[in-house]
């Protein structure tokens, strides 16, 4: 294990101050995972329990929908954990442990460079918030399988979402598949196609807008491709408010052609399609304005101001950010590495099949396409609300409560209000 010095130095002074304790210095890590995530960070993690006696840090593996919804309220009332894996990386960002103090400051600017400051909220600063424990773009999955039985062609890598959308019929009427396209039920999943069809959402100077052209047009195709069954309808008129869907299952059933989620979903694919269908990545088809654009993300690992222990906090977030150890969970895990010197080493991804390393290889390639103002959008303190307005109104216009062009009204005058109540 690798510790700074002076990182060491604390740690052990802490634990010295509990010798003779009845019990252990516990450290609670509220985690979520995408495929095997907690269940590495739960087996890496011991060889930092060993190498300090006296800690012990319990991983709670809790559904995505918690770490959404139930943690904010949690550390509203003060009641959080001592550190979780997190993705709304700068809207929690007051509660967060600057690990600075604690941490080789050249180090972690080094390895993690611009995904610091996603994690520093409205406020910026040069605080270390967090350690970004898996970069994810979005993109689309196809099942190659049914192409091939339709005898359509795959389209290029120029291809736009008009073309996708044509090519998925055609090949889901051939094979008498039930659903052509879909995409995940999410603002953040709808942004990357409003920005390729001309949309700022966030511009250069920081003032965020869901009611441009742009993000109006995509709107207005999204709408229409839900009600003439170009896409599959009930993933987001299914829902109601903020919730997120997504339509994985559907596509590993093979009932959908093509499936605009990320990279994260490359392990559950692997997993569970397994041989029955033949599975590529496509990357994100391109829009009008000439941007194929996907959206930048993924997860952090956090700690948490009201911790009792932040010494340790920070030590355990230090020791999951050093290389050897962030390599071995990046290839354990089958995640793309957010960690400069991994990336540039190159992972060898463990127990990847052909279609999974080729398929994280595709999003990798992908991610020079992604438009400045998805990196702006991903590091916005307001996006979750904003992600949550565009689920609600678009689903809206969908199932016909209100016309696209009031839809897109009453996004502008939610973004007005939310933006008022953080001030």
């Amino acid at each position: 294990m690798t510790f700074k010095a002076k990182t060491t130095t604390a740690l052990a002074a802490l634990i010295a101050l509990g010798a003779g304790a009845a019990s252990a210095q516990e450290i609670r890590f509220m985690c979520y995972s995408d495929g095997n995530e907690c269940e590495v960070y739960d087996d890496v993690l011991t060889r930092f329990e060993a190498d300090n006696p006296g800690v012990d840090v319990v991983v709670d593996v809790v559904p995505y929908q918690a770490i959404l919804e139930n943690l904010p309220v949690q550390l509203a009332a003060g009641s959080g954990p001592d550190m979780a894996k997190v993705t709304d990386l700068g809207g929690l960002a007051p509660y967060y442990l600057d690990l600075a103090p604690h941490v080789d400051r050249d180090y972690w600017e080094a390895s993690f460079g611009d995904t610091l400051a996603w994690y520093r909220g409205a406020e910026g600063g040069d605080a270390i918030n967090g350690m970004h424990s898996q970069l994810t773009i979005t993109g689309a999955f196809v099942n190659a399988t049914l192409f091939e039985q339709a005898g359509v062609e795959v389209p290029g890598s120029d291809a736009t979402w008009e073309d996708w959308a044509e090519a998925s019929r055609a090949v889901a009427e051939a094979t008498q598949t039930p659903f052509p396209m879909a995409i995940d039920r999410t603002g953040h999943r709808f942004a990357g196609p409003a920005i390729s069809y001309g949309a700022a959402i966030v511009a250069e100077d920081g003032t965020p807008t869901l009611s441009d052209e742009g993000f109006a047009a995509f709107t207005a195709q999204f709408v229409e491709w839900n009600n003439d069954g170009t896409m599959a309808r009930d993933v987001w008129a299914g829902q109601g408010g903020a919730t997120y869907q997504d339509a994985a299952q559907e596509f590993i059933n093979g009932e959908l052609v093509f499936y605009y989620s990320g990279s994260w979903q490359v392990g559950r694919m692997d997993e569970q399609v397994g041989d029955l269908f033949d599975w590529q990545v496509v990357g994100s088809p391109c829009g009008p304005a000439g941007a194929c654009s996907g959206m930048p993300g993924g997860a952090g690992i956090v700690g948490f101001n009201a911790t009792e222990h932040p010494e340790i906090v920070a030590a355990v977030i230090d020791f999951l950010a050093q290389e050897d150890i962030y390599a071995e969970v990046t290839a354990r895990t089958r995640n793309l590495p957010a960690h400069l010197g991994v990336a540039e080493a190159g992972v060898e991804f463990e127990g990847a099949s052909p279609a999974a390393a080729a398929a994280l290889s595709a999003f990798a390639a992908d991610l020079s396409d992604v438009a400045p103002s998805a990196f702006r959008y991903q590091g916005y303190a307001n996006n979750r609300a904003m992600f949550g307005i565009t689920a609600e109104r678009v689903s809206q216009a969908i199932v016909g409560e209100l016309s696209v062009e009031e839809a897109v009204a009453r996004m502008a005058t939610d973004l007005e209000a939310a933006l008022a109540d953080t001030q």
